[in-house]
């Protein structure tokens, strides 16, 4: 379990095939950056642009974590060599939930139609981004959604398209300062609003 808030970015260094998977699964090499890996364990979570993954190494200043067809099939920026991506460890019970609750099981990519500053304030940045039909139903004005594993509020929706206001701590935090429109980027919605529809349409109280 995750909260969106990034420690750290680091950089895909190598990508390799899965020497014991025939599906064209990868091992990915990547340097953590600022990331302080010594509290972590061989089988411990750390998500990686949004997606939750298992380390499965750590030589010399690197980690290394196996990412299976089914993963890279609806994700993106887990194949490329040089990849820049946000890391978070997974969180103790005892942290503080600063952003929200995060599996690290990316529902889809979405596209970034617009990235630019914002009119109130040149600072800040407004993200928009087309959102496949089968998750707007989970996204909802001020509620939360995760974009390459950085948890962020909706301000505005409209025709498929939902917006979020970028502060510079978040730019300067992870590498979503790099965005330009037409790139794909991991979206994870609300856990909390995927329950409730199924609590729902277990009860009959809502068709599927």
């Amino acid at each position: 379990m995750f909260t969106g808030i990034i420690q750290a970015t680091g950089t895909i260094t190598q990508v390799n095939p899965l020497t014991n998977c025939f599906d064209n699964g990868l091992c990915l090499s990547i340097s953590p950056g600022s990331l302080d890996m010594s509290d972590v364990s061989i089988g411990d979570s750390i998500a990686v642009n949004g997606v939750c993954l298992t380390v499965t190494a750590k030589p010399d200043t690197l980690f290394t974590v196996d990412v299976s067809p089914e993963t890279l099939q609806c994700t993106w920026g887990l194949d490329k060599s040089g990849q820049l991506v946000n890391l978070e460890k997974a969180m103790r019970l005892s942290d503080r939930l600063g952003g929200h609750l995060v599996s690290g099981h990316v529902d889809a990519t979405g596209k970034v139609v617009k990235f630019k500053p914002s009119r109130e304030n040149g600072e800040n940045f407004t993200l928009t981004i087309s959102s496949p039909r089968q998750l707007l139903r989970y996204i909802t004005l001020k509620g939360s959604i995760t974009v390459n594993g950085v948890s962020l509020t909706i301000n505005q929706i409209e025709k498929g398209e939902f917006s979020m206001n970028l502060i510079p701590h978040t730019l300067s935090m992870t590498t979503l300062s790099e965005l330009k429109p037409g790139m794909l980027v991991n979206l994870e919605t609300d856990m909390l609003a995927r329950y409730v529809e199924n609590l729902l349409v277990i009860s009959g109280k809502l068709e599927k």
